[in-house]
């Protein structure tokens, strides 16, 4: 069985001060991916991390602590890809591609538009680079994850305030169209919707600007394990780990019955 993990930290700094590293050990994911790392590799100490048995990798952002992404791996990858070859992407830092025997995994960090029209734009750009880099990974290599976070709320369920954020980024109509498209367009499974399909009230994000936030539990659900359908017969379980607070993210996670 494999344990699988997508967190998005939110400044891997601070988050070790936060406990962070202990969480990792208590945990012990066989992957663990990140985002948002804000930060180069040799910012941190790794050895903690090293001495439980963990392969790093990192694909940092150009601009000092922004963006960036990183995977913890227990297992070995066969090929470490950094990035997808858009310009951009990779100045920022957004995908980080870890090849194993049975799978492909992709650790991404989608763009967020809330900062204004122009990055708005750019995040379309984005999407629509990726479902066609999607198209032709998924020809080489038919078992895909796709973990990270998506900054979209895909479904009224994924969202604690439907009407209140219609016009919001990150769920809007033609952000949710993508996400609806993709699933289908790329065959592709949402690995917590598959396993709790009703279930409410269950989110990754919480706003950081009003502290009562997370305590309400007024959040959006924008963090993913996606997967194709052939990995889907050794999937187990999905959940979301509301409990751990070293960001204003928390865990997601999978279970496979991979050997």
């Amino acid at each position: 069985m494999k344990k699988i993990y997508s967190y998005n930290i939110n400044g891997i700094r601070a988050a070790i001060k936060k406990g962070f590293y202990e969480w990792v050990a208590l945990e012990q994911p066989d992957i663990l991916c990140l985002q948002e790392t804000k930060a180069l590799q040799t910012d941190v100490n790794e050895d903690f991390i090293k001495e439980l048995g963990y392969h790093t990798y990192w694909f940092s952002a150009q601009k000092r602590g922004y963006s960036g992404v990183a995977v913890y791996t227990k297992i070995l990858p066969k090929q470490v890809i950094y990035g997808t070859g858009h310009a951009q992407s990779d100045s920022e830092g957004r995908v980080l591609q870890l090849l194993f025997d049975d799978f492909l995994l992709i650790n991404a960090y989608f763009p967020s538009g809330t900062s204004g029209e122009e990055r708005q734009n750019y995040k379309y750009q984005w999407l629509g680079e990726m479902s066609t880099f999607l198209d032709t990974a998924i020809k080489k290599q038919p078992c895909i994850m796709l973990l990270g976070d998506y900054n979209i709320a895909h479904q009224e369920i994924d969202i604690h305030d439907p009407k209140g954020n219609k016009n919001s980024s990150g769920f809007l109509p033609a952000e949710r169209q993508w996400m609806t498209d993709f699933l289908a367009g790329q065959s592709m499974v949402d690995s917590y919707r598959f396993i709790n399909p009703t279930t409410q009230d269950a989110y990754s994000w919480w706003s950081q600007r009003f502290p009562s936030v997370r305590l309400q539990n007024k959040g959006w659900r924008i963090d993913y394990i996606c997967i194709t359908k052939p990995l889907l017969q050794y999937l187990t379980s999905a959940s979301i780990h509301a409990d751990i607070k070293h960001s204003d993210h928390c865990p997601v996670s999978m279970i496979l019955t991979l050997p």
